[in-house]
């Protein structure tokens, strides 16, 4: 392992365990403010919107500043974001606040570029699995840590503690990113040309195998977000739980995903490859969404969405890192943002309708959905098996020319 990337990842942990500590509030806090199922499930996508612009902002932005500047700055504005949420006086603005928040923190596409360029191809699936890693240990910790903290009485000051601590966490990221990391690659500095919004379009929707591996991880992530934000009101309906409760139960989300990227994702690729590993993945995540409502237990509550989380944390890693071995160095920190902003619209647009479907067709009607537009998904991604290539990106001027992935 290069010697520059455990900083990274321990500034990966400390900011997503401080981003997934309120993740269980939400549901409850949401209820603050009277909010109903459709309501609650925007508090999720607003974050989501603001990841957008942030995503495709930021990693561009990284190959001009650096990835550590940029690391260090929307770190240290996300922490004020979260003291902002604490106070927010009404539902919308918690909305508006959660956009800022998103935006400040749309920097995995710049985490995925620090990555990319610290690790050959070769050993790149293996890498963004450390990475997964250490989201995955980020999500353990912050979720119980926010349902330990949370107080019982649905009022704002219950959930001020555990959001602060959110901001805290984002806060010590900050410090940490200014203190131990240092770029791999030199930063171009103000006055470099980058190339336009346009041309990642372009160049993604030119090549058969990176448009798939877009539309792949804008419909898994979308429908893993979507479960992300029903579960907590579903739980509390078929089984009584409380924040509390959910904050442990995103215990065994977390631990899923690290059990999968710790010991899994590695050798699997380096058995399978890449695309093979993404079907794995997609057939997990269809089959805990189609299972959860059919056993209705609160064991298999939890252990189904850390099997959800298993997919997950299979699929779409395995998803970046062959995306990241067909893009050209020099596209790397605009193309990986371009696919972080269209995951991240794909969690803004499904939560909501999730919701929806959860209040007007039924209570479990969002599993089954879910689990039939994953099996489609799957589709496509048999597809990526077959047009994934073993070969190394080219230049970006070469690629411009050559014919797509085979």
């Amino acid at each position: 392992m290069d010697r520059r990337l455990p900083p990274l990842l321990v500034a990966v942990f400390i900011n997503i365990a401080g981003f997934s500590l309120i993740l269980p509030l939400l549901p409850f806090y949401g209820q603050v403010f009277n909010a109903g199922p459709f309501e609650i499930a925007l508090l999720f996508a607003a974050y989501s919107f603001g990841n957008v612009f942030g995503e495709i902002h930021w990693g561009r932005q990284s190959d001009v500043w650096g990835r550590r500047k940029v690391l260090a700055v929307t770190t240290f504005f996300a922490a004020l974001s979260y003291v902002a949420f604490a106070y927010a006086p009404t539902l919308w603005a918690a909305i508006g606040v959660r956009v800022v928040s998103g935006f400040f923190s749309g920097t995995l596409s710049v985490a995925q570029g620090f990555i990319a360029d610290v690790s050959p191809p070769e050993r790149r699936a293996k890498t963004m699995g450390y990475f997964g890693a250490a989201f995955s240990l980020g999500f353990v910790f912050g979720p119980a840590i926010g349902g330990i903290f949370a107080g019982e009485e649905i009022a704002p000051e219950s959930f001020r503690l555990p959001i602060f601590m959110a901001g805290g966490l984002s806060l010590l990221a900050s410090l940490w990113c200014v203190a131990a990391l240092r770029d791999a690659v030199p930063p171009k500095g103000k006055g470099a040309r980058l190339p336009a919004y346009s041309e990642a379009f372009r160049f993604v929707r030119d090549q058969p195998l990176l448009l798939r591996l877009f539309v792949i991880s804008f419909f898994g992530i979308a429908m893993f977000a979507s479960m992300e934000a029903i579960y907590g009101l579903w739980s509390e309906e078929n089984f009584g739980w409380s924040a509390n409760d959910l904050g442990f139960a995103f215990l065994a989300i977390g631990a899923g995903g690290l059990f999968a990227q710790l010991l899994l994702i590695g050798p699997l690729a380096a058995r399978y490859g890449e695309a093979r590993v993404i079907v794995m993945g997609l057939v997990l995540l269809a089959a805990s969404m189609l299972l959860q409502p059919l056993i209705r237990m609160p064991v298999s509550g939890v252990a189904l969405m850390g099997l959800l989380m298993v997919g997950h944390s299979l699929a779409f890693p395995s998803a970046g890192a062959l995306l990241s071995r067909n893009i050209p160095p020099d596209r790397q920190g605009g193309t990986m943002g371009l696919l972080m902003a269209s995951n991240a619209v794909g969690r803004i647009v499904a939560p909501p309708l999730f919701g929806l479907i959860y209040a007007q067709v039924g209570h479990d009607a969002p599993w089954y959905v879910g689990a039939a537009a994953i099996g489609l998904v799957t589709l496509l991604a048999l597809q990526a098996v077959r047009l994934s290539s073993p070969r190394p990106a080219p230049s970006s001027g070469a690629a411009a020319n050559a014919a797509p992935p085979r």
